[in-house]
């Protein structure tokens, strides 16, 4: 009986923790983009963005530099950083448009050829926090 009850918990546990959502860097970065919104993302080079590339559950986050011409990027001229500052072009062929809009500071999604998805996010374009309302102390607080 002692056994039973014990395979059953164990069972229980990990169901759960199965069942956890674990977050990756694109759905925390999405997740921010979503509350706080973005303001538009103006033509010009970026080395400041991030791009995040993802296959199934497994995403990737690096920093990454962008050229934005007509509210649009390259999806052919995404570049990656380095460790040591430099740039280097990534080496991704889109299986569809390579014109990738933006919008809310994120960019369409890219598929490779590979079936990876690919976005870049614009991080410096995400709204402040908007400010949080003052309480009123609980009239038990009161003299």
């Amino acid at each position: 009986m002692k056994t039973l009850l014990i395979a059953i918990f164990s069972l229980f546990v990990i169901t759960n923790l199965a069942a956890q959502e674990s977050n990756n860097c694109y759905q925390d970065y999405a997740k921010i983009f979503e509350t706080r919104g973005a303001d538009e993302v103006a033509d010009g080079t970026y080395d400041n963005v991030v791009i995040t590339i993802r296959k199934g559950t497994f995403a990737d986050c690096f920093i990454g530099k962008v050229t934005v011409s007509n509210g649009k990027i390259d999806g052919n001229n995404i570049q990656i950083q380095l460790v040591d500052k430099t740039f280097e072009q990534l080496d991704k062929k889109s299986k569809y448009d390579k014109f990738l809009n933006i919008t809310n500071g994120i960019s369409k999604t890219m598929v490779t050829v590979e079936d990876e998805l690919i976005n870049v996010m614009f991080v410096k374009s995400i709204k402040p926090k908007k400010k949080a309302y003052n309480r009123a102390p609980m009239p038990s607080m009161l003299d």
